[in-house]
């Protein structure tokens, strides 16, 4: 990757020993979890001289708390608001007020505004209950668009209540649409998101578009504020169909819709009008649902000519390459920026395990990387002049940070300029600097038919590299992710506990390019696993290894993978599946996302099974021998409790040694990153209860 040298006034290691000084340093362990900040939403103002950003802690009863800060150029950040559940700033265009989305009303979300100068926020407006979109402002400062879904009047709090009262069951549920719940955001039953928009003073709020069968509402407002281009769909199945969203554009003030012409079939998202009201930019990829694995291209279409056409076409870069932490919430979404002229647009690439900032003309070509190094570079958003970026910025041994950049001149993003970065929050400069941290290492393994895979490695700081230790490979979810350079708290109590830690990204992975992404469509346990086995062997031959005490372990797809080892090898002395797939013909109806018939994997559940029973690690369980921890959430709706209770049952059936940890309802598929800490603590105590049973 063709990548500028970044310029930076702060480093992570010096700030470490300044803040540690000579007092001695210790591991870091389960319970640093609790003291740590997540950091995120970057909101720079139209002049550039503020920003505006989330920061996420874990209170005293169990939960998180959430509250805006705020920081001007070379000033310390401050809290700025204390509603406990604050986010998704938004500056207004004159950059007097700040809307964001606030729960502070149980049940109930609300947009609220605060002037930037401080004060007292109130809640603009008064939606009944149900959940909101990150709001958008008009360019004028008067109104607000915002997506909103009403809760179904069945499951709002006060019928709930009310049924208590009486001693009546909850409801059935009703369905006439497969599209009724989603992981993490739960049961919406016929509920959609739909448009809304909403007097900035008065906080009184009009439907503005409900037409939709998909419940997503990507949105933006052009530059006149006359219209509202939206991603919508008329498909009846469009639950299993993404690609056949369309784009319409909306006059605000009648309501009226017409589709934006040229632009062809394929998942549409993030989308974004030119500065000058003639084009609109969206991300864009896979026409049919059969290549999963392709590049999430940026497209613009040309309003008047009725044309559409993508810029990065050329560039083997994909928009949606993001690297997995537990350290910050998965976003699985593009992240652009036009620049205020309208001749380029910024962009955030991952590659190799890094994250970077990039540049594109709007008419195509290359791309021109603006950060460089073994780091996460996250775009937040540009100042009305472009001259000043807000970004996050975190690696291994750094949790994500909120940064200035400032821009260079006009002229110079042609050449690959290098970003000008200024650290604007520290907030876990403190306890890091009490803890000495395991510094990842990254070379390259030549898998079965020569195609390299990139692989980490923690070792416990300060340890030998030639002592043998037990060795644990971790593999990552999706499959279309990436591992790398970014800090994870799970990681980094393993190789304190004395574990070699070693991750890689084999083919599924994003960041290698599209033909490396599609390595394993339509052939779960293919070309992965040879990948995955490629790894383990490589593991085994390093100095540090213990050949008689590896372990594998993943969650998600990391879990199918580790299940699919165990039926296929016994170089591993135990196991953990977490929140896994074990059974494809089972798993396709029974999670969230419907996969449509001959598309990401081959046949059907009903008429057509064999390709997807042949790549079920359940078929071949037969074949364990490896003591293996399940975990899995009853909440998770993205892959069902049933998977793991399939792979627990042929496991503890066929006397392999075997523990189940069911977690409650009120979790979910992200738990290990976003769940009820805990629950996150005890989840990371069983596995290391379980390493320590049979790796020590």
């Amino acid at each position: 990757m063709p990548a500028a040298k970044t310029s930076t006034k702060s480093k992570s290691s010096k700030t470490a020993k300044r803040t540690a000084g000579k007092k001695a340093r210790r591991k870091m362990n389960p319970e640093d979890l609790l003291g740590l900040h997540f950091v995120g939403s970057p909101s720079i103002s139209p002049d550039g001289q503020r920003v505006v950003f989330t920061v996420k802690t874990i209170g005293k009863k169990n939960d998180y708390l959430t509250n805006l800060w705020m920081a001007g150029v070379g000033d310390k950040p401050r809290r700025f608001t204390s509603g406990d559940k604050d986010g998704s700033p938004r500056w207004s265009p004159d950059g007097a007020r700040i809307a964001f989305i606030s729960h502070r009303k149980k049940g109930s979300a609300q947009i609220a505004v605060i002037e930037s100068g401080g004060g007292e926020a109130r809640e603009l407006t008064e939606f009944p209950e149900g959940s909101l979109g990150s709001p958008q402002w008009s360019p004028d400062g008067q109104w607000l668009a915002v997506a909103f879904r009403e809760t179904d009047p069945d499951w709002k709090q006060s019928a709930c209540e009310a049924r208590k009262e009486t001693g009546e069951c909850d409801p059935p549920r009703v369905l006439d649409d497969p599209w009724y719940r989603l992981d993490g955001d739960g049961y919406f039953n016929g509920q959609r998101y739909r448009l809304y928009v909403v007097n900035a003073n008065t906080g009184e709020h009009r439907l503005l578009y409900k037409q939709t069968t998909i419940d997503s509402a990507a949105f933006d407002i052009s530059p006149d504020g006359k219209e509202i281009a939206l991603v919508t769909s008329r498909d009846k199945r469009s639950f299993a169909r993404g690609w056949t969203t369309e784009v319409v554009r909306i006059h605000v003030a009648t309501g009226k819709a017409k589709a934006v012409k040229g632009i062809p079939p394929g998942y549409k998202d993030n989308l974004q009008w030119s500065p000058d009201g003639r084009r609109l930019a969206f991300s864009w990829s896979d026409k049919d649902g059969k290549k999963p694995g392709q590049n999430t291209e940026l497209w613009v279409a040309d309003l008047a000519k009725g044309t559409a056409k993508s810029l990065t076409d050329r560039e083997d870069y994909c928009l949606l390459a993001i690297t997995l932490s537990d350290a910050a919430e998965a976003d699985f979404a593009s992240a652009y920026s036009w620049t205020p002229d309208g001749k380029r647009l910024w962009v955030q690439i991952g590659w190799h395990g890094e994250t970077h900032l990039a540049t594109i003309s709007a008419k195509g070509g290359p791309f021109r990387f603006h950060t460089s190094g073994k780091r996460q570079h996250t775009l937040g958003n540009l100042s009305a002049n472009g001259s000043r970026i807000a970004l996050m910025v975190g690696d291994a041994t750094t949790l994500p940070e909120v940064h200035f950049a400032d821009v260079p001149k006009s002229g110079t993003l042609e050449k690959s300029a290098a970003l000008t970065l200024r650290r604007v929050s520290n907030l876990n400069a403190e306890l890091l600097g009490k803890l000495t941290l395991s510094k990842p290492t990254s070379r390259w393994v030549k898998s079965s038919d020569g195609v390299k895979v990139q692989v980490w490695t923690m070792l416990p700081p300060g340890a030998s590299k030639t002592r043998k230790r037990p060795t644990l490979l971790q593999v990552h979810g999706g499959p279309h992710a990436q591992y790398g350079w970014a800090f994870f708290h799970e990681f980094q109590v393993l190789a304190a506990q004395g574990y070699a830690v070693v991750f890689s990204n084999p083919r599924g992975s994003k960041g290698y390019g599209e033909d490396f992404c599609d390595g394993n469509s339509h052939s779960w346990g293919g070309q992965d696993w040879a990948d995955v086995e490629a790894v383990a062997k490589d593991m085994s031959k390093q100095s540090f290894c213990n050949t008689k005490r590896m372990g594998i372990s993943g969650g998600s797809f990391g879990g199918f993978m580790t299940l699919w080892a165990i039926g296929h090898t016994n170089m591993f002395r135990a196991a953990v599946s977490d929140r896994c797939v074990a059974n494809m013909v089972s798993m396709w109806g029974s999670s969230d996302v419907y996969i449509w018939p001959d598309t990401e994997f081959p046949g059907n559940t009903w008429d057509d099974t064999k390709a997807l029973w042949d790549m079920s690690p359940l078929k071949y369980l037969g074949n364990a021998r490896t003591p293996t921890l399940v975990i899995h959430s009853e909440g998770d709706l993205r892959c069902n409790v049933a998977e793991s209770e399939q792979a627990y049952s042929a496991l503890a059936t066929r006397g392999i040694p075997t523990r189940f940890v069911r977690y409650p309802r009120s979790t979910s598929h992200g738990m290990s990153r976003a769940g009820p800490p805990d629950m996150r603590l005890h989840r990371l105590q069983q596995y290391l209860d379980w390493w320590k049973r049979w790796m020590k």
